[in-house]
C-alpha cells in the first residue's frame, strides 16, 4: 500500500503574532513556524497503516523556513520518502500552496498513483480544512474528512470514522484512492530520539521539485487586522421579565427591535 501525506508549517501561536506592512500577510520578523498538529497526527497515522499493511509513505511539504528539521524527523519516525516543494513565494495563503502542492505531485517521478493521500482536517491558519478538499478536486479523488479513525480492506476498500458535534460519530466506506483529512491518529504522534534524527539527517535525502503558483486562486487573503479592543459585555442582573426588558431596550437601541 502506497501512502502519500501532506504536511505543513504553520505559526506558533506561542508567539506574539504582527501584521506585515502589506496588510495582508503576518510579519516574518519574529514569526516561528511549527509543523501542522493534526499534520502530524495524518503522519502517524500513515505509519500505522504501513506497519499494519505493509507498503511505504512518502512525505510531501511546501518549503518553508525550519521544514527539513521536520522532513528529516519523518524519515527518522519511518517514512520512506520525502519532497519539499520549492518556489512558493514568502507568506502565500493556504490555498495558494495546496494548488502549487498539488499540481507538483505528477511532476515527481513514481509519486502518483497512490492508495491514500492524508493529511490535517485543519489548521491554525486554515481553519475551514481547504487543503483535503483541494487536493481532492485538483486530483479528481473524493474526500472524507475530521477522521480519527482509519483502516483499509481488502478490494481497495477504506473504512473511516468521522467525528460529528455532540460526540457522534459516523462510519464511512469509500473506494481507493482517496484523500483523508486527519484530526487524530489512533495514537499519539510517536516520540523519536534526537540521535535518530541526526542519522537520518547523514543518511536521509530530501528530495526537491519545482512548484508553479497557479495563475488563478480559489481564495486569496487581501486583508489581516488584530482584533479591536472593545467595552466589556455587560451583565444583566434581576428577574426574567427584568433581564427580557433590558434585552429588548438594547436591542431596539441598536435599531434591530
Amino acid at each position: 500500500m502506497k501512502t502519500l501525506v501532506l504536511l505543513k508549517m504553520v505559526p506558533d501561536v506561542v508567539e506574539e503574532l504582527e501584521v506585515a506592512g502589506d496588510g495582508a500577510s503576518l510579519s516574518r520578523d519574529f514569526l516561528r513556524l511549527i509543523i501542522n498538529e493534526r499534520d502530524e497526527n495524518a503522519l502517524e497515522q500513515a505509519l500505522i497503516l504501513k506497519e499494519r499493511h505493509q507498503g511505504t509513505v512518502t512525505v510531501v511539504a511546501p518549503d518553508a523556513p525550519e521544514v527539513d528539521d521536520v522532513l528529516y524527523t519523518a524519515l527518522a519516525r519511518g517514512a520512506d520518502r520525502v519532497v519539499k516543494v520549492t518556489g512558493l513565494e514568502e507568506g502565500v495563503g493556504s490555498a495558494e500552496a495546496t494548488v502549487t502542492v498539488a499540481a507538483a505531485l505528477s511532476s515527481v517521478a513514481g509519486l502518483l498513483p497512490v492508495d491514500l493521500i492524508l493529511t490535517g482536517c485543519q489548521a491554525i491558519d486554515d481553519l475551514d480544512g481547504l487543503v483535503g478538499p483541494l487536493v481532492a478536486h485538483q486530483l479528481g479523488l473524493p474526500y472524507v474528512g475530521i477522521v480519527t479513525g482509519l483502516d483499509v480492506h481488502p478490494g481497495g476498500m477504506g473504512r473511516c470514522l468521522r467525528e460529528y458535534p455532540g460526540g457522534v460519530r459516523g462510519s464511512f466506506e469509500l473506494d481507493l484512492p482517496a484523500v483523508v483529512g486527519i484530526q487524530g491518529a489512533e495514537k499519539p504522534p510517536r516520540y523519536v530520539p534526537i540521535a535518530k534524527v541526526r542519522a537520518a539527517m547523514t543518511s536521509g535525502t530530501i528530495e526537491t521539485v519545482a512548484g508553479s503558483p497557479p495563475g488563478a486562486l480559489p481564495l486569496r487573503v487581501v486583508e489581516m487586522k488584530k482584533p479591536e479592543v472593545a467595552e466589556r459585555a455587560e451583565m444583566i442582573a434581576g428577574g426574567l421579565d427584568d433581564i427580557a426588558s433590558r434585552v429588548c431596550e438594547i436591542l431596539a437601541g441598536r435599531g434591530l427591535l
